[in-house]
């Protein structure tokens, strides 16, 4: 009944709401009653209600990236076990990637770890964010360097790296091949919101040399659809 009231916007009287939702009128009435009592709603005149300041205080006080990683972690910890690999999901932050969930086979071992933060210019995830930014953002990052390379496979040239961040956005993925780490090679894909803009990224990782490593044709296909399910989760 909550999310009726607040999709209808004040529009409709709460006997409408429950005809459109399919709810009998008196249940309506009694569950706006005690939503308009616990602060949820609010009267708006002539039967109708909007959200109320105890809602309006929580929804300032939410955190959309928090909110993916509660709506992530079991698309993450699910897909950890279909790829028998660390699997993780990323934020951007003040130019950088933090670590917000990181579950399966290898994760110890790995140095990442929950709350850690990572340039974004050389992991998987990282470009995926970067990608996604708006034009000016990117170019601004771009533009702020030096990019220090963190092996010999680092791409550190600002024009190779806006080259590779244009292909990443026009396929939907993105490598880092030993680009943070030799032995490391990392697959990732972006959570995006309706707009197209990306407020995370989930990443699956790899020993190169694993003889047991998962194709990339295999693995692909799996964090697209858990991304999938992750953005209608959060987004609808």
């Amino acid at each position: 009944m909550l999310e009726a009231v607040i999709a209808d916007g004040g529009r409709s009287s709460v006997s409408d709401i429950a005809r459109q939702i399919d709810m009998p009128v008196a249940t309506a009435h009694r569950q706006v009653l005690t939503l308009v009592e616990t602060g949820f709603l609010a009267p708006s005149g002539r039967g109708r209600h909007v959200a109320g300041g105890r809602l309006l205080t929580m929804a300032h006080r939410l955190d959309e990236k928090q909110a993916i990683v509660n709506i992530a972690a079991s698309f993450i910890h699910r897909l950890a076990v279909q790829v028998r690999c660390t699997v993780q999901l990323g934020t951007y932050e003040n130019e950088m990637v933090t670590y917000r969930i990181k579950a399966g086979r290898g994760s110890k071992s790995l140095f990442t770890r929950v709350g850690m933060q990572l340039e974004a210019y050389c992991s998987g995830i990282g470009k995926v964010l970067l990608a996604h930014l708006h034009d000016e953002e990117r170019e601004a990052y771009l533009a702020a360097g030096p990019f220090v390379p963190l092996t010999q496979n680092t791409i550190t040239d600002p024009a190779a790296l806006r080259d590779e961040l244009a292909l990443v956005r026009t396929r939907g993925y993105a490598f880092d091949d030993g680009e943070v780490a030799l032995d490391i090679r990392c697959l990732a894909v972006p959570i995006r919101r309706r707009d197209g803009t990306a407020p995370a990224a989930i990443s699956a990782s790899q020993i190169a040399t694993d003889r047991h490593r998962l194709p990339d044709e295999q693995l692909l296909p799996l964090m697209l659809e858990t991304a999938r399910q992750i953005e209608q989760r959060a987004f609808g």
